[in-house]
């Protein structure tokens, strides 16, 4: 990607903002961030004790609204109101990417509706800082935080363990000693990283097998990021395409090209490419 020039604050557009935060160290924060925040009208905030440490540091002193997940619908009408004077309104949430995990999605869909611009300013994030350390696969599925119901839990966990990527959560440490036996159940042949204070003083990243996992003996401060592997290829499994891969394949090759198809069916499973594409491509001669 070829980089544009910096941008200024006359160029600012009216609009909605959504600003990345730091997900930890203060100076994690891009100059764009810093610049979009001063020549902000208002800054919606989830939490404005925490989020005044960040904007009192780099000099920020725009009008603050509190904006949580207990109130965004209350205080969505006033909002689009500021929004349709014109005004500039950056959203931040207390660290990361406010919609990620984090409220902003009920404001974004009603400022769609009314045909309100919406601004993406990019920044830190967990999910990315922690995959990017894990050695494993960047193909990622992003789950976010689990249900809060153990059979919902269980559910997700048993979709998920299908997909042969990397997936990314994030949990409690109380939470997190609760599913410990349901994640040997399904997928105990795969790799795990558990990242904890990123970024910050006791940054810390735990590898180990999720066999081997155990249970944290104390609640640990914050939230945990945490990292399961892509599925490891098992020399005795079968090679073979099976028969529901083969009536799916039935099925796409009317829409899709063979080299689609066989990216496809060769991400959720341990069939080799060329056994997927010399079937795609019998199935054409036949036509």
């Amino acid at each position: 990607m070829i980089p544009q020039n910096d941008t200024n604050s006359k160029s600012l557009k009216n609009g909605l903002y959504l600003v990345s935060t730091p997900i930890g160290n203060l100076a994690d924060i891009t100059f764009r961030a810093i610049e979009v925040l001063k020549n902000s009208d208002y800054i919606l905030c989830e939490d404005t004790r925490i989020s005044k440490r960040l904007l009192n540091k780099y000099k920020i002193s725009s009008n603050l609204i509190p904006y949580h997940k207990f109130n965004e619908t209350k205080n969505l009408k006033k909002i689009i109101q500021i929004l349709k004077l014109n005004k500039i309104v950056s959203i931040i949430s207390d660290a990361g990417t406010p919609t990620i995990s984090d409220p902003g999605r009920v404001l974004i869909k009603e400022c769609i509706k009314k045909g309100i611009e919406i601004f993406p300013i990019p920044g830190a994030s967990a999910v990315t800082s922690a995959v990017s350390i894990s050695g494993f696969s960047d193909r990622y599925y992003f789950l976010g935080f689990f249900p809060e119901k153990q059979k919902e839990i269980l559910n997700q966990l048993k979709i998920i363990s299908n997909l042969n990527c990397s997936i990314v959560f994030f949990i409690s440490s109380k939470k997190f000693n609760k599913i410990i036996k349901s994640l040997k159940v399904f997928f105990s042949d795969r790799e795990i990283v558990i990242a904890r204070e990123i970024s910050k003083f006791f940054e810390e990243f735990i590898r180990t097998k999720v066999e081997g996992l155990e249970s944290f003996e104390k609640e640990l401060k914050g939230e945990l990021t945490v990292v399961i592997s892509e599925k490891y290829k098992n020399k005795n499994t079968s090679n073979k395409l099976s028969e529901s891969d083969k009536k799916y394949i039935k099925k796409m090759i009317k829409t899709s090209s063979i080299k689609d198809i066989t990216n496809l069916i060769s991400l959720n499973t341990d069939i080799s490419k060329k056994e997927i594409y010399n079937y795609c491509l019998k199935l054409k001669n036949e036509k």
